[in-house]
């Protein structure tokens, strides 16, 4: 996607001309309808750009070019509904449901090119809803028509998310004439560097990376450290698997994160900063260079900011995708071209950070903080989340937090909640509640690193403190819903299979500490865990916690320390009954053919491993010693006739087999 073409132009040299550029392009703006097109990597990957091109080409064979301003937006969060579209209307303009009711801001799922002209017909012509297209709610089966009327962002509170479905994140213009970079005016004008400082930390504003420090707190390290230059850093290495917070904030709103930098480097002293975003986010990639571009074309970054003496440039840096690279110091080894590797803090990198020089390191939605925090004030923004920072910076979680919502619930994508938002409200009310019908089992949240809360918790209020009390985390904003079918044993596995081959090996205790629970975790799924393996992952759990330098290994042991906490039951049936309560762990099951077979021979066809036998309406049979346990029977019959079991269970006969 090419940046929009910016007719105004300028190098902006005081704060003068920026309040006159913003309202001109104020008064500039027209009552033409929008079509708010998500264009971020989801609804990339589910075809919006052909979607796109029709909008293009049916706009103008009806020639309504003039008269529509179809805009590509940065990701809505409701990825699962991709390729999606807004109609954003005027009360005017508005188009009426099948009741007669107007509506202004109409949101389709699922769009296809086939659908662009009939969508823009009736939106924009006759000025009505196509209602066989609209969204359906998954718990009621009810049309929902209005985008902020839907569940999935009606217990939202987005604020860092609020215009990346209103503005092309290509255009500098938009950003602006929807108050970009009014913070930093506010800060140049109105505010000093400490009583920028201050602001920060009487927010209670803490890192959304994972750590949780308080972020004014640190910039006040920085700036007070000794030292020249400064440097100040955005952390995009977003490593956790399934979670794309930050790469959609960059991707969908570059500016608000470049506007929180260059705030925080006039506050700590620093004149260079760094993007560090991993080279497998090209959109991010490409969105943040346009904006560094537009912003240094405008006078917003380079040498005498606005006329205010202030200089700083930003510069990206891509990183190769390595996990550990998301902790500070790895990361700065890496910008530096070492290999990325943490290293002791026994000097914190506000001191001695990048080229041993004092360094500010926040991720990208902490820097998104920054402007909304400046511009609607510490009052306001206190008002939201948990604990009074009045006494401490440590005291509460203020604000909100972006979290990645995937697994087994109905609705999945990115949701921005209030902190102190409850487990239940955002699996239930936001994404609609667990799946197929099944039970809540548990969610896992903080990343790999993090912990399985179980149903007991799910009236627990989501914020820094009570998350790790409970033995988990905020982590980046990992969010990973499970039902009755998840085992917890395997959960455990899958987690540190991922940690020990993310793991720098620097560390002993990591490099050899993680694989050897892993081996422990994977012997117990295979059916030959051995009376005290549970005690001795708690041991191995605590020794690579306390022995790590860098926090992934220290909170590595996480999703075992956690589930044995929570579901300790699950680790003795599979070490003392050899079975596996889930029915997932392979070594622990088995496939076998009930009464309910009509001898269809479609899984005698289909198994790979030609180990079932029976003739055609007669009765099959697997072969228990050359089953692979791939599952395929099980999922190519129709008749239930395939129960897969474990321990001494035995398969369905007569009744009870007909009866399921």
């Amino acid at each position: 996607m090419e940046p929009r073409n910016e007719a105004t132009r300028q190098v902006l040299t005081s704060v003068a001309d920026l309040d006159t550029l913003r309202t001109n392009l104020t008064g500039k703006q027209d009552d033409r309808p929008i079509i708010a097109l998500c264009a971020g990597t989801g609804c990339r990957a589910s075809g919006c750009m052909k979607v796109a091109e029709q909008f293009e080409k049916d706009l103008e064979d009806m020639k309504l070019t003039d008269k529509v301003r179809v805009v590509h937006t940065g990701c809505h969060g409701f990825c699962e509904q991709g390729p999606l579209v807004v109609f954003r209307l005027g009360k005017d303009q508005a188009a009426a449901d099948a009741d007669g009711t107007p509506h202004t801001n109409v949101f389709y799922p699922h769009v296809k090119p086939a659908q662009v002209r009939e969508l823009i017909e009736s939106n924009i012509q006759q000025h009505r809803t196509v209602d066989k297209l609209l969204y359906r709610e998954p718990k009621q089966k009810q049309i929902v028509v209005e985008e902020n009327d839907i569940p999935f962002y009606k217990h939202q509170r987005r604020l860092v998310f609020e215009l990346n479905g209103l503005i092309d994140p290509t255009s500098i213009e938009d950003y602006i004439s929807q108050g970009g970079y009014q913070a930093l005016v506010k800060v140049f004008t109105e505010q000093d560097p400490e009583g920028t400082i201050d602001q920060i930390i009487k927010s209670g504003l803490r890192g959304r990376g994972g750590g949780g420090y308080p972020t004014g707190l640190k910039w006040k390290q920085c700036r007070e450290a000794e030292g020249d230059p400064k440097y100040v850093i955005c952390n995009a290495d977003e490593g956790d698997p399934g979670a794309f917070m930050d790469r959609s904030v960059l991707e969908g709103n570059p500016h608000s994160v470049i506007e929180g930098m260059i705030i925080g480097s006039f506050a700590i002293g620093a004149h260079e900063g760094y993007i560090y975003v991993r080279n497998e986010y090209p959109l991010a990639v490409l969105h943040a260079t346009i904006a560094l571009e537009q912003a240094e074309k405008y006078g917003l970054l380079g040498d005498n900011i606005l006329g205010t003496g202030h200089s700083f440039r930003i510069k990206i840096n891509r990183g190769g995708g390595a996990f550990v690279c998301g902790e500070s110091t790895a990361l700065m080894a890496s910008i530096e071209g070492f290999v990325g590797e943490p290293r002791a803090k026994h000097i914190h990198t506000v001191e001695s950070g990048l080229f041993d020089k004092p360094t500010d390191l926040n991720n990208v939605e902490t820097w998104a903080n920054i402007p909304i925090i400046i511009n609607r004030g510490v009052d306001w923004y206190t008002s939201i989340g948990t604990g009074d920072v009045s006494k401490s910076p440590w005291g509460g979680s203020k604000g909100t937090k972006i979290f990645s919502l995937v697994g087994k619930v109905k609705s999945t994508g990115l949701v921005e909640i209030p902190m102190g938002m409850t487990l239940r409200e955002i699996v239930e009310d936001i994404g609609g509640g667990v799946k197929d019908g099944k039970q809540f089992k548990a969610v896992q949240t903080g990343g790999p690193s993090g912990g399985c809360l179980p149903a007991s918790k799910l009236d627990l209020p989501v914020d820094f403190d009570q998350l790790v009390e409970a033995g988990s985390m905020m982590g980046s904003g990992g969010m990973i819903v499970m039902d009755e079918d998840n085992c917890m044993v395997d959960v455990a596995r899958y987690f540190l299979d991922f940690l020990r081959g993310e793991s720098c090996g620097k560390c002993v205790t990591c490099r050899e500490g993680i694989d050897q629970m892993y081996r422990i975790v994977n012997r117990i799924c295979e059916g030959n865990g051995r009376p005290g393996d549970i005690e001795l992952l708690e041991e191995l759990g605590e020794t690579v916690k306390e022995g790590s330098l860098c926090a992934l290994g220290q909170t590595a042991p996480n999703p075992v320390l956690s589930t044995l906490r929570y579901f300790r039951e699950e680790y003795e049936a599979h070490i003392y009954q050899k079975t596996c309560p889930a029915h997932v762990c392979q070594g622990l099951i088995r496939y076998v053919i009930n009464d309910n077979c009509n001898g269809c021979h479609v899984c005698y066809k289909r198994c790979p491993q030609q180990c079932i036998t029976g003739d055609v309406k007669g009765m099959h049979v697997i072969d228990q010693a050359s089953c692979i346990k791939c599952g395929i029977c099980y999922q190519s019959c129709k008749f239930d006739a395939i129960d897969v079991l474990t321990g001494n269970e035995q398969p369905r006969t007569g009744a009870a087999a007909t009866a399921k």
